[in-house]
């Protein structure tokens, strides 16, 4: 190691050797970047039916989802998304990754969905319908990534412990 000594004018010799490419040049490689077409870094992945196909976890509750082109209709568990789902604040979770992607009304959503609450199980089916349309349109894949939607929240109910009343909270204490 001792005898390895670099100096500026090694370094100005690596320069010359690698040939930095004058200001010319590095205009022909701009060029060449310009002219390669930007294509998605994934492939569209459908099934024999021509539908994406994703699994989405939230809490306890996994949903199987598949998109196909249509009108937008929501089917959860054999029901109208309406009937499944009555709550509003529900059915807004599960169109949100449509709603930022532009896509209202242009898909068909079919969704499975077991284990948890509805809270969770609309979580799981937003998860499953972001995953799914970024296998469907890979060019959204960055929309929804930036969104939030493609990670799995991994949140879950803390389990209680032994001398609580729930996984934190005490018994009332009493003076007397």
């Amino acid at each position: 190691m001792a005898d390895d000594k670099n100096t500026v004018s090694d370094l100005s010799e690596l320069k010359d050797i690698t040939g930095d490419a004058p200001e010319a040049d590095a205009a022909e490689i701009a060029e060449n970047r310009a002219v390669q077409p930007s294509a998605p870094l994934r492939e569209q992945e459908l099934d024999a039916q021509g539908r994406a196909y994703a699994t989405g976890r939230r809490k306890d509750a996994v949903a199987r989802v598949w998109i196909k082109p249509g009108t937008g209709k929501v089917t959860v568990n054999g029901k109208d998304q309406e009937v499944y789902f009555a709550r509003p604040t529900l059915r807004l979770i599960i169109n949100q990754p449509f709603a930022i992607t532009e896509r209202d009304g242009q898909y068909d959503v079919i969704a499975t969905v077991r284990g948890g609450g509805l809270s969770g199980q609309a979580g799981a089916v937003k998860h499953g319908v972001s995953q799914a349309l970024a296998k469907y349109e890979p060019a959204l894949r960055g929309i929804v990534k930036s969104a939030g939607f493609l990670t799995r929240d991994s949140r879950v109910v803390e389990r209680k412990k032994y001398g609580k009343a729930k996984a934190r909270r005490s018994f009332q204490f009493s003076k007397r």
